[in-house]
C-alpha cells in the first residue's frame, strides 16, 4: 500500500472569488448575493469556505463572470480530493495490473 502524497492545500472557490472577482470589480458580498438572486449567507460561506460551490452557484457564477462552470467546479473538486486525501493514510491496492 502506497502512502498518499502531501501537497500545499488547493485555492478554494471562495479565494478565487474574493481576491480574482470582488474585489478587483469593488464588490459586495451583498451585491453579488442581490445579482445572484441568493442570500448573503450563501455568498459568505462559499467566500470563507465553508460550504461547496455547487453545479447550480457553478452555472451562476459561470454566466456572472463569464467564465465556465467548469472552472469553479474544478477548484472545488481539487478542495475536496485534498481534503479527502488528508483523512486517508493509505489507499487500497489495485485489484488489477495493467498489461
Amino acid at each position: 500500500m502506497r502512502a498518499i502524497p502531501r501537497r500545499r492545500q488547493p485555492t478554494t472557490p471562495g479565494e478565487i472569488l474574493r481576491e480574482e472577482f470582488l474585489i478587483p470589480l469593488g464588490m459586495t458580498q451583498k451585491q453579488l448575493a442581490d445579482h445572484l438572486a441568493c442570500d448573503v449567507k450563501v455568498v459568505n460561506r462559499i467566500v470563507n469556505g465553508r460550504t461547496s460551490v455547487t453545479a447550480e452557484m457553478a452555472l451562476k457564477l459561470g454566466a456572472t463572470f463569464r467564465t465556465t462552470p467548469e472552472f469553479w467546479l474544478n477548484a472545488q473538486k481539487a478542495v475536496d480530493l485534498h481534503h479527502a486525501a488528508r483523512h486517508l493514510s493509505r489507499l487500497p491496492k489495485p485489484l488489477l495490473r495493467a498489461s
